[in-house]
């Protein structure tokens, strides 16, 4: 399945004679795409230099709506252990489909009234922007800490013996207790090198009490033996059973200690479930929030370079063209044929009629008109923003 691209253009209402709709889904094709009228208030102009200003500004806002709509899909997902079907189904913006959203955008002025100065709108949703963003992170940073935690103990519960929990499996009786010179050991030995401990466990180190080893469990990889030894040579005994790759585990027989892991268990899975569940709402707030930012932030830019580009009147088309990745080029390409000449001197067509870009032309044109592009964003001749999401 293609997935949507959303092509906002913004085209001079002189250039059409008949109606603008018809016109531009005469020249992008019916095939290539969907084209949906696009409402842009009618917002304070303010000055050229404020203007610039703005455009920069809401070029920079943009990169960090697309940053902060990417990590809450991300969270999205993590959260729903990568199930995408799972996450795409919690991607609703204001009780609605994200395609539906944007298809059917209409400026929100409860929240951000048109009558206010630009750069006012624009230093609330980058406010908000920053909130939303702060929000999911914390809340996913605080999931992330506890999940880490219940696999932690998870793991303590069904791991190998080189790692899971010794509490249920060893015995108090196998475990010389209270004594001023014996200790027992509990040492992971592979079960291929089995053979080799019993043979040579009484000899790593001086005064090994014989014949102490005690199979205590065993798994798929590894054998847990028990041996006792003399305290004043447990360091060197524990020593040389790590030289061959034999793990000393530490334990401690504590009463009532295998009822207490199994209640931290289930207490941390208690938790871990109910952090998800609050993940989960943050998540979820945080998408329709960022795309609404980000759908608000297009608006703006549309109508900031509409009139950097074609001046006073304001007297515009804006359309919504839904299409895919696959053909996004070509509904770019048929507007660069279409509506070259907007360009002026930047736009030209090589001998077979291709349209090519006077680079010279274009830097100073740009300059002129106060157009820098952004980073990253190819000059086009027109208004013309292309975006989509995870």
């Amino acid at each position: 399945m293609s997935t949507a691209r959303y092509i906002l253009v913004s085209l001079p209402s002189r250039i059409f004679d008949d109606d603008p709709l018809s016109s531009l889904s005469s020249t992008i094709g019916r095939d290539n795409g969907e084209i949906l009228p696009f409402s842009v208030p009618s917002f304070k102009i303010g000055t050229l230099d404020a203007l610039v200003q703005h455009a920069d500004d809401l070029a920079k806002l943009n990169t960090g709506c697309e940053a902060v709509v990417s990590k809450v899909s991300e969270s999205l997902q993590a959260i729903l252990d990568g199930d995408e079907e799972k996450a795409a189904q919690q991607k609703v913006v204001a009780d609605k489909s994200t395609d539906r959203y944007v298809t059917s955008f209409q400026w929100n002025t409860v929240r951000y009234r048109s009558d206010r100065a630009l750069g006012d709108i624009i230093e609330i949703l980058q406010k908000e922007l920053q909130n939303t963003d702060n929000d999911v992170k914390s809340k996913f940073t605080q999931y992330n800490a506890v999940k880490t935690n219940l696999a932690a103990l998870q793991r303590r519960q069904t791991g190998n013996l080189s790692t899971k929990s010794l509490t249920p499996i060893v015995q108090p009786s196998l475990l010389v207790q209270d004594s001023e010179y014996l200790e027992t050991h509990l040492i992971v030995v592979p079960t291929n090198s089995r053979k080799e401990f019993l043979k040579s466990y009484e000899t790593l180190a001086p005064m090994v009490v014989p014949r102490s080893s005690i199979q205590v469990a065993q798994d798929d990889e590894f054998t847990l033996f028990a041996v006792t030894t003399f305290k004043k040579t447990s360091a060197e005994f524990l020593h040389k059973c790590r030289e061959h790759k034999w793990t000393p585990r530490q334990y401690k027989y504590v009463e009532g200690g295998k009822e207490e892991e199994q209640r931290e268990l289930d207490r941390v899975a208690k938790e871990e479930a109910s952090v998800r569940g609050g993940a989960l709402r943050v998540a979820r707030t945080g998408w329709s929030e960022s795309v609404m930012i980000w759908a608000h932030v297009m608006t703006l830019r549309v109508f900031v370079e509409t009139v950097l580009r074609y001046g006073l009147p304001l007297e515009f088309v804006c359309v919504l063209v839904k299409t895919t990745e696959k053909q996004a080029k070509k509904v770019k390409t048929a507007l660069d044929s279409a509506y070259s000449y907007l360009g002026g001197n930047a736009m030209g067509r090589d001998k077979r009629g291709r349209v090519t870009k006077d680079d010279a032309s274009l830097t100073s044109e740009m300059a002129a008109a106060g157009l820098g592009g952004g980073e990253g964003n190819e000059y086009t001749p027109y208004v013309y923003y292309e975006f989509g999401f995870p």
